[in-house]
C-alpha cells in the first residue's frame, strides 16, 4: 500500500525498486544539479524505500550505507514512514541544508518523530548530499544499533518553566528521558523505550514510547530560548551544542544538542581560550585589573614550553583587556605561569566549577583540572589545552559565573528533586573580582575577536578556539542580560568564525 509521503514496507525495510536504478544513472548524466533538485531527488528515493536510489545523490557514500538504514528499520521494526522536508537554505558558497521531520511507524508502538537536517555541498564539481550517521538519527557519530526494550519508569509528565508542553521528538528528547530515568519515583510503568548504541558505545534511551501521562513536574526549561537555540544549530553542518543557563539562579533555560545522546552535559572536551575566562579571574583575584600592563608577543618561550599565537598576530605592549579581547595565548600561559602558578590557577579554577559536583537532574560531567606536573603543562592549561576538559554546560556555568559574580551548579529541576534524585546542589561558590571579568568580556564583543560576528548589543563573552589531534573545537561563551551560554561545535575550527556567529545566530533569534 503506499499513499503520497508514506511508503508502507515491504518485510522489514523493502525490496530495492528499479527505480533507484533510473535515479542513479539521471544523476550520473546530468552534468548538474541544484541544491534543491538533489535534495528532492533524495526524499523521493527515500519515501520509496530505494536506497541505491539515494545513494545515487550522496558524496562519498559509506560501503554500510544501505546496512545502516536497515539496521534501524529491522531493530525497532519500522512498518512505515513520512517525511515532511522543508526548503533548502544556503548557507554560503557551495553549502546548503534543508531541515525535514521524519516519522517511522513503529509495529504495535506507534509514531516515532524527530527533527533532522539534510546537509548538501559540491563535491567533484556537484551538488551532493553530505551524508553522515547524523543524517539517519542527529548525533549519530558511528554506525547505530538500535532496539526496542522494555523498561520501568517513573509515571510522570515533564513541562516547561511556564507549565507548558515541551517537544519530545527533537535534541531534547534524550534529556527528557534521561531526567525521567533519574528521578526514579516509587510510583512507576512498565514502558517501552528506543535504545541506541552509537558504534558499539553504551546503550543509551533516545525516546520513551506510550508512557502514561502522570505527575506533572516542572523543569527550568524556556520553550522560546530552546526553540531558539535548536533552530540556531541547523544553521551549522557539523555536530554542535548550544546551552544557556540563568546566572542569577544556575537554571538551565535550554539545551540543543547534536553532539549525540547527552554529549553536552556529559561529553569533555578542551576549552580552550574560552578557559582564559577563568585564568583572568585567578589575575583579578591576585589584584590585576583590565587596565594592567602586559606583553602580548607572537610567540613566548615559558617554563621551556613554546607558546604560540594564532596566526602568529602580536600587539607587543597592551593591557590586560587588550590581550583578553584579542586571545593572547602568550599573555595568558606567561601570566599562568609567573604570576598564578599551579595553586594559584588551580583555586580559579574550583571557584568556577572546576571538580564540583554537578546534578543538573541527568547525567553530567565534571569538569577536568588535574594538578600540572610542570610548567609546560601549567603554560598550556593557562590557556584551556593539555589535559583541561570540560563540557558545554560546564563552560555556560563559568559565563554565568562571571555575569552574577558566584558559580551556581546548573540544575534542570528544583533543588528539591534533585536531592531526591540522589544529587546534589552545593553552595554558590563567590568568585572575586567579577566587574573586571566583565568589562574584559565586553571588549572581546566590542572590539576583540568576537567584534565581527554579529552579536546583539549588551552581549559580552569569550571565543575559543581548541586544538587536538587532527583539528580544532569552536567555542564561544558569554551573556547577555540574565541569559549565559555556551556554543560549542565539534571539530568546528574557527571560535571567531564558527563559534561566535552561531552564538549571534542564537541570540538574534
Amino acid at each position: 500500500m503506499r499513499s503520497r509521503g508514506v511508503v508502507v514496507l515491504a518485510g522489514i525495510l523493502g525490496v530495492v525498486l528499479a527505480a533507484g536504478l533510473t535515479a542513479g544513472w539521471a544523476l550520473r548524466r546530468e552534468r548538474d544539479r541544484s541544491p534543491e533538485e538533489v535534495a528532492a531527488g533524495y526524499f523521493a528515493a527515500w519515501r520509496k524505500g530505494d536506497l541505491d536510489g539515494m545513494r545515487a545523490f550522496v558524496a562519498d557514500p559509506p560501503a554500510d550505507f544501505a546496512a545502516q538504514h536497515r539496521a534501524l528499520s529491522r531493530g525497532l521494526t519500522v512498518i512505515g514512514i513520512t517525511l515532511e522536508p522543508r526548503p533548502v537554505v544556503r548557507t554560503g558558497a557551495g553549502e546548503a541544508h534543508a531541515d525535514f521531520t521524519v516519522a517511522r511507524m513503529l509495529a504495535d508502538h506507534g509514531t516515532w518523530s524527530f527533527r533532522s537536517v539534510l546537509r548538501l555541498g559540491r563535491a567533484g564539481g556537484r551538488w551532493r548530499v553530505l551524508w553522515t550517521p547524523a543524517t539517519l538519527y542527529p548525533g549519530l557519530k558511528g554506525a547505530g544499533e538500535w532496539a526496542l526494550r522494555q523498561v520501568r519508569v517513573p509515571a510522570v509528565t515533564l513541562v516547561a518553566r511556564d507549565g507548558r508542553a515541551l517537544p519530545d521528538d527533537g535534541p531534547l528528547a534524550p534529556y527528557l528521558a534521561g531526567i525521567v530515568e533519574w528521578l526514579d519515583e516509587d510510583a512507576d510503568q512498565a514502558v517501552w523505550t528506543i535504545q541506541m548504541r552509537d558504534g558499539g558505545g553504551p546503550p543509551q534511551r533516545v525516546k520513551l514510547l506510550d508512557a502514561a501521562k502522570g505527575r506533572r513536574i516542572r523543569t527550568t526549561l524556556d520553550r522560546r530560548l530552546q526553540a531558539a537555540a535548536e533552530k540556531a544549530l541547523t544553521s551549522v553542518a557539523r555536530q554542535a551544542a548550544i546551552v544557556a543557563v540563568r546566572p542569577s539562579t544556575g537554571e538551565i533555560l535550554a539545551v540543543a544538542d547534536e553532539l549525540g545522546g547527552l554529549g553536552a552535559f556529559a561529553g569533555r572536551y578542551p576549552p580552550g581560550s574560552t578557559f582564559k575566562v577563568v585564568t583572568a579571574g585567578g589575575l583579578v583575584a591576585d589584584g590585576a585589573g583590565p587596565g594592567t600592563a602586559a606583553d602580548c608577543p607572537a610567540s613566548v618561550v615559558t617554563a621551556q614550553r613554546t607558546i604560540r599565537n594564532d596566526e602568529d598576530h602580536a600587539l607587543g605592549r597592551t593591557t590586560l583587556s587588550g590581550a583578553f579581547a584579542a586571545s593572547c595565548n602568550t599573555t595568558f600561559a606567561r601570566l599562568g605561569v609567573e604570576r598564578l602558578g599551579a595553586a594559584g590557577l588551580a583555586a580559579s579554577a574550583r571557584r568556577f566549577g572546576f571538580g564540583a559536583p554537578i546534578s543538573p537532574g541527568v547525567e553530567a560531567a565534571q569538569g577536568s583540572f588535574p594538578d600540572p606536573e610542570n610548567g609546560a603543562e601549567l603554560a598550556e592549561a593557562s590557556i584551556g589545552q593539555g589535559r583541561v576538559e570540560a563540557s558545554p554546560l560546564l563552560m555556560a556555568s563559568v559565563a554565568a559565573a562571571a555575569a552574577d559574580g558566584a558559580w551556581r551548579s546548573p540544575r534542570l529541576l528544583p533543588p528539591k528533586l534533585i536531592r531526591e534524585g540522589g544529587g546534589r546542589t552545593p553552595a554558590p561558590r563567590p568568585v572575586p573580582g567579577t566587574a573586571a571579568l566583565r568589562a574584559m568580556m565586553r571588549a572581546v564583543v566590542t572590539g576583540g575577536t568576537a567584534a565581527g560576528a554579529g552579536l546583539p548589543r549588551g552581549t559580552a563573552g569569550k571565543t575559543g578556539t581548541a586544538e587536538f589531534a587532527g583539528g580544532a573545537h569552536a567555542w564561544f561563551i558569554g551573556y547577555r542580560d540574565d541569559v549565559a551560554f555556551a556554543v560549542f561545535v565539534q571539530a568546528g575550527g574557527s571560535g571567531p568564525k564558527v563559534a561566535a556567529p552561531l552564538a549571534a545566530n542564537f541570540l538574534n533569534k
